[in-house]
Parts: structure tokens; sequence; C-alpha cells
């Protein structure tokens, strides 16, 4: 028989113990319960999120998953599964308003690359994206504008400029992931790196990096001195 949450003493329940200590001090397995809300008949939710997390090997993978996977698991259906992805759609905008609303800079390639770590990790297709920023290295925007296959993505380079142009950008990184593959770049990346940046040299635009997210790691072509 499971005990439900509410009966466990006031100072062990997540919610409880998040208002008084802070959301720091609740486990991954604590705060997957809270959006959960409930469990099943067999198991709380904070059973039910530990055996999510041990299941998949991480909170990532969690919310990583896609629906059929996740509501294999008795307690988890249509509505719990939107309630994390608008969860974890919410943490990615927040971190992102947090670049644009505290101006900060993007001036070393360690920001960088964790920012895009934190967009592309997730995606289970290629894609090509660019971060825009000003003269002082400073957030204009992040767009996703090309997908591809799980090995490959076509890039237009005249549509890369165009958006590039339309942010206003003065320096730009751009970034493609390898959701399956090493953070290696092939050959064909980097004629595809050295064809962008005679582009943007054109423009008086400046590209400052070229990096490849990987589930493994990432490369930087600046810190490996290919630009």
């Amino acid at each position: 028989m499971t005990i439900s949450i509410k009966s466990w003493p006031v100072q062990e329940r997540p919610r409880e113990r998040l208002l008084q200590q802070g959301a720091q001090s609740l486990s991954d397995a604590e705060l997957l319960a809270i959006f959960l809300r409930s469990g099943s008949k067999q198991q709380s939710a904070v059973d039910l999120s530990r055996q999510l997390i041990q299941h998949f090997g991480s909170l990532k993978d969690v919310l990583d998953s896609s629906l059929p996977d996740l509501t294999h698991f008795n307690g988890i259906g249509d509505t719990k599964y939107v309630q994390l992805m608008a969860a974890k759609e919410l943490g990615r905008r927040y971190i992102g308003e947090d670049y644009i609303y505290q101006k900060q800079t993007f001036d070393n390639t360690q920001k960088v690359l964790d920012f895009l770590r934190y967009e592309l990790q997730s995606q289970k297709q290629e894609v090509f994206a660019v971060l825009c920023l000003d003269a002082d290295f400073a957030f204009l925007g992040f767009d996703i504008l090309f997908f591809g296959t799980t090995n490959y993505c076509t890039v237009s380079i005249n549509h890369l400029m165009r958006h590039v142009i339309q942010k206003h950008a003065t320096h730009i990184v751009v970034a493609h992931n390898h959701p399956f593959a090493q953070a290696q770049p092939s050959q064909a990346d980097i004629e595809l790196t050295n064809n962008i940046q005679r582009a943007s040299s054109l423009l008086e635009i400046k590209l400052v990096d070229h990096c490849i997210i990987a589930p493994t790691g990432s490369f930087s072509f600046a810190t490996q001195q290919l630009l």
C-alpha cells in the first residue's frame, strides 16, 4: 500500500520544504514530483519521479523524453506530459530573457557554450542556429534557422545573412548540434564555416565562433584556432 505524501511529516513534504528552505534544498526527484503533483495507486509522486530518473538516467533525459516513452509509466498521461514540457520551456525562456533584460554579455567561450548547450542539447535532429550580438557582445537574439536529419543539415548562407542583418548584429556565433555523434567538425563543417566567415566579412559582421554541441561534449572553432 502506498503512503500518500500528505501523510508524511510536514517537514519532509517537498512543497513545504521548498517554502521553508528554498528550491535548492530539494532533490531532482522532489522537484519533479511537485510538477507531477500526484503519482499512482501504487506509488507517490516522489516515488514515481525517482523511478523516472532511474529509468531514463537523469532529470534532463526525463524532460527530453517523448510522450509515448513517458506514458508507459503508471501515473503519467497527456496532462502531466504537457505540464513537464511547459516547465522545461519556461526554464529555457527564463534563461533567454535573463540575457535580454540584464544585458549579459557573451564575452568568453564558456558562456557561449553553456548557453548553446542548454538550447540545443535536447534536439533529436541536426539543427543550425545563430546567436546575434551587438558591438559589446550583448544578446540580441538566438534562433534556430535550419532543421535537418539525424546527421545532416542544409544551410543557406544568404538566408543566414539576411536574418543577421535584420537583428542589427555586429557579432555572431553560429552553432549546430551532433545529436548522435561526437563534437568534432567534418570537412563540410569547416568549409561552411569558411564560407560564412567570408560572407559576414563583406557585411562588416564579425563571426566570433562556430560551436558544435553533442551529448558528450562541445567544440569551438575559435578555441581550436580554426577561425
